[in-house]
């Protein structure tokens, strides 16, 4: 992985800039890890959503991981063509697309999630398991995460996508 340039001293001291630089380091790992496993972030969270979520209405779930409907359109295109989804007029409002996870996909979720969860043990390294739980305690607090202060930007879902087990 690319090392980035030293910021100057009052940045690197900054809790924002030292997450941003965990962040960005979490997200290359996971990254890494899925392209293994032959799927791209977005690809994962949506792949993984339809499986939290399916049968579900093609433009809900591009709401649901704060996914622009073009790309959300080529995401599903792309797990259609190798068999991870089916798309089929929605039964209770044919206007609609309905995706569904097939079996091919729920063994590809299944798999990524263990290869996203290495990865971040790969990034907790360093941390003692009770730092982790500490860890993951703060950061929980500071995120927003759960309390309704997500930003809706798309980027916890990205990010996030690769640490869910």
């Amino acid at each position: 992985m690319p090392t980035t340039p030293p910021a100057p001293s009052t940045i690197r001291t900054l809790p924002s800039w030292l997450l941003g630089r965990a962040a960005a380091r979490g997200r290359g790992l996971v990254a890494d890890a899925l392209a293994r496993e032959g799927l791209k972030m977005w690809h994962h969270v949506v792949l993984s959503a339809v499986a939290d979520l399916g049968p579900v209405a093609q433009a809900e779930l591009g709401r649901s991981v704060s996914l622009d409907p073009k790309d959300m359109v080529g995401v599903i295109n792309d797990l259609q063509g190798e068999g991870l989804v089916d798309r089929a007029p929605d039964p209770t409002d044919r206007r609609k697309n309905a995706i569904t996870i097939t079996d091919k996909g729920k063994r590809l979720v299944t798999r990524c999630a263990k290869a996203a969860a290495d990865a971040n043990d790969t990034l907790l390294a360093p941390l003692s398991a009770a730092e982790r739980e500490r860890f993951m305690e703060m950061l929980t607090r500071i995120s927003g995460v759960g309390d309704g202060q997500e930003t809706g930007d798309g980027h916890e879902a990205a990010a996030g996508a690769g640490q869910q087990a």
